[in-house]
């Protein structure tokens, strides 16, 4: 299955990631490249890196210079992270492209990466509710409430995963048909954020 796959993957990044634990840390990305284990791999670096700059972001006494350049910093990164979203789509895409759907076949709510985005941000879940049970300076009271809250995540990201599977055999079998809409981010464009082109 697929997201049995992209699972272990996601928890080999987050584990990478905190050796360091270091939001300026060089990922060193152990996949093939440019296989799609490889975009996996550095999409969940990506959203793992971004979860904690905005831990940082978030401190009260954060300078505020150094607050907007975190700012900056995690919008480039939701840019990255669309950019790579759209990398795994293009990879669904020339997978099945030779798939001639039913007649009937129904497009699905979500593509099956931004479905698998939203694996990629469970996993970082899971991961740091788990440390929150590990916690040591906490009180029973809150142990106890991050256990149940784990064991939702969990059930979380096991039905999910059934049912990027499930998409993904749909669209085999010709049940569904996908289809992939190019970013249209407004703010980062220069003729459609009225603050940019105002200035121009």
């Amino acid at each position: 299955m697929f997201t049995e796959k992209a699972n272990d993957i996601f928890r080999r990044a987050i584990a990478d990631y905190h050796k360091t634990d270091n939001v300026d840390a060089e990922m060193h990305n152990p996949c093939r490249r440019e296989s799609i284990d490889a975009v996996l791999y550095h999409k969940c670096w990506i959203d793992t890196v971004q979860w904690h700059l905005e831990d940082i972001i978030r401190d009260p006494n954060i300078d505020p210079v150094e607050a907007l350049k975190i700012k900056r910093r995690i919008d480039k990164s939701n840019q990255d992270r669309t950019d790579m979203v759209e990398d795994i789509d293009t990879y669904f895409r020339e997978l099945y492209h030779g798939i001639k759907p039913f007649p009937d076949a129904t497009i699905n709510t979500e593509s099956p990466a931004w479905a698998i985005d939203r694996l990629s941000i469970l996993a970082l879940k899971i991961w740091h509710m788990q440390e929150q049970t590990e916690r040591t300076d906490a009180d029973p009271t809150h142990i106890a409430i991050c256990h149940g809250k784990l064991e939702v995540l969990k059930e979380q990201q096991r039905d999910l995963s059934l049912a990027i599977d499930q998409l993904l055999d749909d669209i085999v079998s010709g049940r569904k048909y996908m289809k992939v809409y190019r970013q249209m981010k407004m703010y980062n464009d220069p003729d459609t954020n009225p603050v940019l082109y105002a200035k121009a």
